[in-house]
């Protein structure tokens, strides 16, 4: 993508993220059945707090929008790229 190196399943501070680009401290997650009960949210919702802290931008897509369109996914991160480093 755009020509960035993203890692799938990168371990960041004992924390693992779905996809990671270091050139970019971005951090995708694409949330699936993990966010069926609060708790699993929450616990969610404090590993990326902990992760921006890091500096790291966390992007967060759900699975479902993923599925049903994965090219406007791309697009988004695309343009957060193109926005955040010109």
């Amino acid at each position: 993508m755009l020509g960035f190196d993203f890692h799938r399943q990168k371990p960041i501070d004992n924390y693992i993220v779905d996809f990671f680009c270091n050139e970019l401290s971005l951090a995708i997650e694409i949330d699936g059945y993990l966010h069926e009960n609060e708790e699993a949210l929450k616990k969610d919702l404090r590993r990326q707090k902990r992760l921006e802290e890091l500096g790291i931008t966390v992007l967060r897509f759900k699975e479902s929008e993923v599925i049903k369109n994965t090219r406007n996914v791309i697009e988004q991160i695309e343009d957060w790229v193109k926005a955040t480093h010109p």
